[in-house]
């Protein structure tokens, strides 16, 4: 990290563009009908290295869906032979992925420092907490709440204003390295809420009588590495025994059906659920700081990308969960209130039947703990760039997803329990 203290803005701009060896690879988006076409995917995946964008891994395929993943460049004959040979229907959304890495710094704001529309790195996120609980003293404190496996701190924002006994409302960004959107829609929250107080009636309802508890990035070591070495990071940075494969999936190392299903066993996999639950530092101190607030956590919220999904419990099985008719009418309604906006949309359900089965999530988890509104958000967009979304795009889908926050938030205010 002290490199670029040193070498400053032109190093950044160079780690930026580490887009070298993503020359000319492409994202494929394939329609899978049958299980014939799901061997076929499968296949491909144990000889070409496919990284599986949506859904998370090869195993959690069903019929009658699309699949995207990103093919290495030495790999596009290959895999576009298969597909044609056995008359598998694809489009290719990106035809190089470079440009569209590249393409993402497209924010007009030509901000020094933190921008709420651009995409921040680490330590500009890290001074930026620092600074919004100093200006804002009265709505804001901070917190450490851990420590990731590199040894950074795990920051947590409490926003809201003083009181006794308030409940709270828990949200969590960047569990995901290379979900970008992810924690730039935390900053925004935060933003919006100091900056909106005492203006407008709904935030300064919600911040009187709530405590929001964000956590702006939860997977630091991963998020830093996704602007120093490899953009397309997804998992932790925490070494395993026995393996020369870094990292765990953090949203399947939580103690929820743990490694049962849509998760894997091998250290190598995007989707490893680690050694054991809550092996993962970083997830271990989200868990132990939510265990120690269950009397205040009424509502606990987990920002993702991409696909614009509002998910709710159950991932892990079928099972529906207790209050299964609220929260649909709940992320009906919230679903409703985004799409108020700009006119996207997006689809809700109970995770396993909306998209697919993945044990040892959090938002199964909190839920299991007894905090009955339990939501996991995708946002933008649906494939076009995926997980490079541009920076432009930053603004309108902050604001519409924040929305939908709103809505949840003021509904759980309206019932508590």
């Amino acid at each position: 990290m002290l490199v670029f203290l040193v070498l400053g803005a032109a190093a950044l701009a160079s780690a930026h563009h580490s887009g070298e060896h993503f020359e000319g690879e492409k994202v494929f988006r394939v329609n899978v009908e049958n299980e014939n076409h799901i061997h076929l995917i499968h296949e491909l995946d144990s000889t070409t290295q496919i990284d599986f964008w949506k859904p998370d891994s090869a195993t959690q395929i069903k019929p009658h869906s699309t699949v995207d993943f990103r093919v290495k460049a030495e790999d596009i004959a290959t895999v576009e032979n298969v597909l044609k040979q056995n008359e598998l229907q694809y489009e290719v959304l990106i035809s190089n992925l470079r440009n569209v890495l590249e393409a993402q710094f497209d924010s007009r704001v030509r901000a020094t420092g933190h921008s709420y529309e651009k995409y921040n790195n680490w330590d500009t996120i890290e001074a930026w907490t620092q600074q919004v609980t100093t200006e804002n003293p009265d709505l804001i404190s901070r917190s450490v709440i851990g420590t990731t496996f590199e040894g950074r701190n795990l920051y947590l924002l409490k926003v809201g204003k003083a009181g006794s006994n308030k409940s709270a409302i828990f949200m969590d960004c960047g569990f995901h390295a290379r979900e970008w959107i992810s924690p730039a829609f935390c900053q925004w929250f935060v933003r919006e809420a100091v900056r909106t107080y005492g203006q407008e009636t709904q935030i300064t309802e919600l911040l009187e009588k709530l405590d929001f508890y964000i956590l702006p990035v939860l997977n630091i070591d991963g998020y830093v590495y996704t602007w120093t070495k490899n953009r397309m990071w997804r998992k932790t940075r925490s070494t395993n025994a026995g393996s020369s494969c870094y990292g765990t999936d953090p949203n399947r190392n939580f103690n929820a059906g743990w490694c049962e299903t849509g998760a894997s066993r091998s250290p190598c996999a995007e989707t490893y659920c680690g050694s054991a639950a809550e092996s993962e530092k970083e997830t271990k101190a989200l868990a132990d700081f939510i265990r120690g607030h269950l009397s205040s956590i009424k509502a606990y919220l987990t920002i993702h990308s991409y696909s614009q999904l509002l998910l709710y419990p159950y991932s892990y099985d079928y099972k529906l969960p207790e209050n299964n008719d609220e929260l649909n009418a709940v992320a009906k309604a919230a679903v409703k209130e985004l799409a108020s906006l700009y006119g996207t949309e997006y689809t809700y359900g109970p995770g396993a039947t909306t998209i697919y089965l993945a044990a040892g999530g959090s938002d199964d988890w909190a839920y299991d703990q007894g905090i009955k509104y339990s939501f996991t958000l995708e946002l933008r967009d649906t494939g076009r760039y995926g997980f490079l979304l541009p920076e432009s795009q930053i603004p309108a889908t902050c604001e519409e997803t924040l929305l939908a926050i709103k809505y949840i938030a003021s509904y759980v205010l309206e019932h508590l329990y």
